[in-house]
Parts: structure tokens; sequence; C-alpha cells
């Protein structure tokens, strides 16, 4: 599997985000930030849950508690629709 990585300071010089944003998701957990000899990356599957925080943050003004609380909803919900495709799948062979 091929990683496509981003240096985390190009990325936030061409955005309006800002390095502490970064560094409290990193810090909750949120995004997974990788330093290969002191520069820092972020991998380029994450941007995408990236430009979500940063909405959820800068848009609808919600603290990194409760950018941290939306994304275990949103993974329980996830699983819970897994859950219910692999139910309805059984179902499905048994009639």
């Amino acid at each position: 599997m091929e990683t496509n990585l981003i240096i985390i300071s190009e990325y936030i010089r061409y955005s309006t985000i800002e390095p502490q944003f970064i560094h409290l998701l990193e810090e909750n957990g949120l995004i997974h930030v990788q330093k290969i000899e002191n520069e820092r990356f972020l991998d380029t599957e994450e941007l995408s849950q990236l430009d979500r925080y940063a909405r959820l943050y800068y848009d609808l003004s919600i603290n990194i508690e409760g950018i941290d609380a939306i994304h275990h909803l949103l993974e329980k919900i996830d699983t819970l629709q897994d859950e219910m495709r692999n139910l309805r799948n059984r179902l499905s062979l048994l009639e």
C-alpha cells in the first residue's frame, strides 16, 4: 500500500488552518502526524477528516472536545450501519 504524505507546514501555508489547531487534533488523537527528519507530515487520506474538523471548528465554533464527541458518534453510527447491513444479508439468506 502506497502512502502519500503532505507536509503540514505547506498545507497550513495554503489553507486557513492554524498550526495550533492541527496540534490540538493530533493531541486528542483525531489525526495522526508523522515526523520524518524534523518535518511533520499528514497522510493525504486524512485530509477529508481534517477538512471536516476545520469546518466544525471554524465555521460552527465547536471546540476540540465537541469535535472528538462528534467523531466518536459518527464512528458508532458507521459501526451500527455495518452491523445492520450484515444482519440484513444474513436474513436474506434465510428467506
